[in-house]
């Protein structure tokens, strides 16, 4: 088919489909961009919201900063405002944004200016960005503002230009994920002429402006970087826009990139870089660090730091990794090789020294056709950078010298333990033994230790065996090449061993995590209760991460709680050091809270939530031993994959408790339904004769004394009560087993009324029945024994539950699609809050009462309508009493053809 190529793919499609619902649940996002404070931003958007309110909208202005600009605060005039929450932070009392009430208002618009604000400690999120994607995610549009020199992956060049690093950034995927993006552009000429007059700042904040940021070469600088993000969405939106219309023709692709990350201070900016790189490239991107044995020796702050930059990665979209290995060039290029990545970015190295840049020439040697990037040093101002904590973290680990000293003592023992056997062995034997000791050390102290004892090996072997002895002479130029390759054997054999040392180090660590995920598995496979859930993840996760976990489970109102005992008896209250509101957010936001994350970060406790297949089933707060909580980004997807296993246990569980509660409840019921039947069967016998001597000696009335003929009269009736008892275990009997067919035909309701009245005489011989039905009454399709049932049951039971002489009222009407039929009486009524209890199976209008019944006929009666697509309910009548409504389905009765009927008469 010459036309396949423009098939669009069914993945593809599906994905749009995904992406389209989750952005339909999602509110929109409008963001006004502008290169600098003044270009309108604010004022534009303010534009916007009344042009909304002219339009018919309500749009709710959440937070404005005005900067006591006259024109901006007049178009505020008649917009709706949200008033601000106070905070008291150290004797001062600080206005926010109040997230909370915006929630509760629940707006379909609102304004929240200053995208990159940091709220005040004790806020909900440490962002105002945050605060925007949970009004998003509540289904709220928002209308927002943000300057160029905000942007995370722009921070620093913007620091380059101004001389200024920002301190408040938001990460680039919430501006990529934005709906619209609108350019507020200015010429720099038109911004100082704002600025000149009052029109940006007031008068003294604008000479400070002036002479620092605002200057015309750096608000040129930062239009242009603007006009370029703006062009990238802009593309970005074109390759949307052409994969959703499935339109193969002009693909920009760009190869995958990869950055490789070490130790040193500027891996930040190596970050930022190739955050934008990658956006530019329009291309995913990963970030890898490789731990070598000397990096995996780093002190803790140097540590702490790495992670810190493969988190900033991850925040601008980066895939990270940390590999092990010796080799960095060689592990960065089997996991570009892995990932088909085309490019690797990596920092320069500012060193004079050639072998420090050793990594981009091994790179370049193992891999001539791949593109090697060097991303050059930040141009920031001096002081931004301490100069001595750069230097610190970029130094090599400090190596204790307690294992160099091992190594110079085994090494002088070697010497003297073989100095009496020097007549009986040769010295190539003596130095086998010194190369013993260098594999020995290297295996037991690493790679430095192991020079060490080489060094102090070759010294002994020297001044002790090659002569002249006891002197560090030399007599013979042979032993020079020995000596050195005695050195060199020495140090390979250090370097060779450390390195597998190291490896094998690794492999036990993956080889740890791996075991305790599969006993983790394997212990949740037998768990039957929620606390077992809980004692197995405490006991994994104290013994993998070093750190205290507490499982905490809703209850049915959905508040989170510790879990039931084994026993059954009362869940126990959770530990005093864990946040229950805390807990609470992240299940119901599914998103982990508090130490680690962007959400309460100040908390001491992490809060990881269990997202099982089918909905959210717990949180797991996790205490770090001793307050610190570095993780690698394996470590994370370990403790994720923990929680996952976690989750799904909990809901396995949930569904054995449910499984087992629906076997016992179908259990119950079919033992209960086969009572009913086989009581039923084996008394319609005795009642039917009963009811027929009775009827006989009724019939017989003339020869019977009145004493006589009462009793047979008492005989026949009760006689007649218990036949529709028996009946009415029979009818539910064979209804819940699904053995009663209808009869369905279109037919009038005065009929099946009429022979319902006739059908209960006797119990209404007392009282006062009126039938009201409208004239015009459409025909019900319907099975009229058993709505006849119905109609018994319900007029038995007001007759049962009213005192003699009381009114019972039938009365039908049609309402649209559906036919209401209501009995009611003038009763004493129902019990408030017994509606929908009476009609549960052996439920009774009275729980202690001297009246028959075993409360099956409103249990009936709401099988037989239910059956019929119908409804019934209980309320209280108009007449004072109980009343009782079942609606049937109208339906559209068949056209009567008058002209068959006509000739059918002749």
């Amino acid at each position: 088919m010459p036309h396949d190529h423009q098939r669009p793919d069914p993945d593809a499609l599906l994905a749009q489909l995904r992406e389209q619902d989750r952005r339909a649940a999602r509110g929109r996002l409008r963001i006004y961009f502008g290169a600098s404070a003044g270009v309108g931003k604010t004022y534009a958007m303010l534009q916007e919201a009344r042009k909304l309110q002219r339009d018919g909208a309500a749009p709710l202005v959440g937070v404005i900063e005005t900067h006591g600009r006259t024109e901006t605060a007049r178009l505020l005039d008649g917009l709706d405002l949200l008033p601000r929450r106070r905070i008291d932070y150290r004797g001062k009392t600080l206005d926010e944004f109040d997230l909370d009430a915006a929630l509760a208002r629940a707006p379909g618009v609102i304004l929240v200016d200053e995208l990159a604000h940091s709220n005040a400690p004790g806020s909900r999120h440490p962002k105002r960005w945050q605060d925007v994607e949970e009004l998003l995610a509540a289904g709220i549009d928002v209308l927002t503002t943000i300057n160029v020199q905000h942007l995370e992956s722009l921070n620093d060049v913007v620091g380059g230009i101004a001389g200024i690093r920002v301190a408040e950034t938001v990460p680039d995927r919430v501006f990529d994920s934005a709906d619209e993006i609108v350019m507020v552009d200015l010429t720099a000429d038109a911004l100082l002429a704002r600025l000149k007059e009052g029109k940006v700042y007031q008068p003294q904040q604008a000479e400070r402006a002036a002479g620092n940021f605002f200057k015309k070469g750096n608000l040129i600088a930062l239009r242009e970087l603007a006009l370029r993000r703006t062009a990238d969405r802009v593309e970005g939106d074109v390759r949307a826009w052409r994969e959703a219309q499935s339109i193969d023709a002009i693909w920009k692709t760009g190869a995958g990139l990869l950055v490789c990350l070490g130790p040193g201070s500027h891996a930040e900016h190596v970050v930022r870089s190739s955050a934008r790189m990658a956006s530019q490239l329009g291309t995913g991107w990963h970030a890898v660090y490789v731990e070598t044995a000397r990096l995996g020796k780093l002190p803790e702050a140097a540590r702490a730091r790495i992670m810190n930059t493969l988190k900033l990665a991850h925040s601008l979209g980066a895939t990270t990794a940390v590999l092990s290995g010796e080799d960095i060039a060689a592990s960065t290029l089997d996991y570009a090789r892995d990932h088909n990545l085309s490019r690797i970015a990596l920092g320069r190295d500012g060193s004079r020294w050639p072998w420090r840049r050793r990594t981009a020439r091994r790179l370049a040697r193992l891999a001539p056709g791949m593109d090697l990037i060097e991303i050059g040093q930040p141009a920031v101002p001096p002081a931004a950078v301490n100069s001595t904590t750069a230097a610190a973290a970029a130094a090599p680990p400090h190596q204790p010298l307690l294992p160099h000293a091992w190594a110079a003592g085994a090494s002088l023992l070697t010497a003297l333990v073989a100095t009496p056997l020097r007549p009986w062995l040769d010295l190539a034997n003596i130095v086998m033994l010194f190369l013993l000791v260098v594999l020995l050390v290297a295996m037991r102290f690493g790679r430095a230790p192991s020079v060490t004892a080489t060094c102090v090996g070759v010294a002994s072997f020297d001044f002790f065996f090659v002569p002249p002895r006891f002197d560090f002479a030399v007599s013979d130029v042979q032993y020079l090449i020995t000596f050195a390759v005695m050195l060199a054997v020495g140090l390979i054999t250090g370097h060779l061993t450390a390195g597998l040392r190291f490896q094998a180090r690794v492999a036990a660590q993956r080889e740890r995590r791996v075991r305790a995920l599969y006993e983790f598995a394997r212990e949740l496979s037998g768990a039957l209760a929620a606390s077992q859930v809980f004692e197995s993840s405490r006991a994994v996760i104290q013994n993998a991460f070093g750190a205290r976990a507490t499982l905490l489970v809703p209850a049915a109102d959905e508040r989170l709680g510790m879990p039931p005992a084994d026993d059954g008896s009362a869940p126990g209250t959770a530990p005093g050091n864990v946040d229950l509101g805390i807990a609470q957010w992240a299940y119901d936001h599914a998103q982990p809270a508090g130490l680690g994350t962007d959400t309460l970060p100040a908390c001491p406790l992490f809060y990881l939530p269990l997202v099982a297949p089918m909905r959210t089933r717990g949180v797991l707060a996790i205490e770090p031993e001793g307050g610190r909580w570095v993780l690698i980004p394996e470590q994370r997807r370990q403790l994720d994959a923990l929680a996952a296993l976690a989750a799904i246990a909990l809901e396995r569980v949930h569904y054995v408790e449910v499984a087992q509660a629906a076997l016992v409840n179908m259990e119950s019921e079919r033992l209960r339904n086969s009572l009913l039947a086989a009581l039923s069967h084996d008394l319609r016998t005795p009642l039917t004769a009963l009811v027929g001597l009775s009827e006989s000696l009724l019939r017989g009335e003339p020869a019977l004394p009145d004493k006589s003929l009462a009793l047979a009269q008492a005989l026949h009736d009760e006689a007649m009560r218990m036949g529709t008892l028996v009946a009415n275990l029979l009818d539910m009997a064979r209804i819940e087993s699904g053995e009663v067919r209808f009869n369905l035909e279109w037919q009038a309701l005065e009929e099946v009324i009429g022979s319902a009245l006739r059908a209960c005489s006797a119990a209404l011989r007392q009282h006062t029945v009126t039938v009201r039905l409208p004239p015009g009454m459409p025909l019900v399709r319907f099975d009229a024994v058993l709505i006849e049932r119905v109609l018994c049951n319900l007029v038995e039971n007001a007759a049962k539950y009213t005192p003699a002489g009381s009114r019972i009222e039938i009365a039908a009407l049609a309402r649209g699609d559906w036919v209401d039929v209501t009995v009611s009486d003038n009763g004493p009524g129902l019990r408030a809050g017994s509606e929908e209890a009476i009609f549960e199976k052996f439920t009774r209008g009275e729980r202690e009462s001297a009246l028959p019944g075993v409360g099956l006929g409103l249990a009936i009666c709401r099988a037989i309508v239910g059956a019929h697509g119908g409804a019934i309910r209980a309320c209280a009548s108009t007449l004072g009493g109980a009343g009782f409504v079942f609606s049937l389905p109208a339906g559209s009765p068949p056209e009567l053809d008058l002209l068959s009927m006509e000739t059918n008469d002749a």
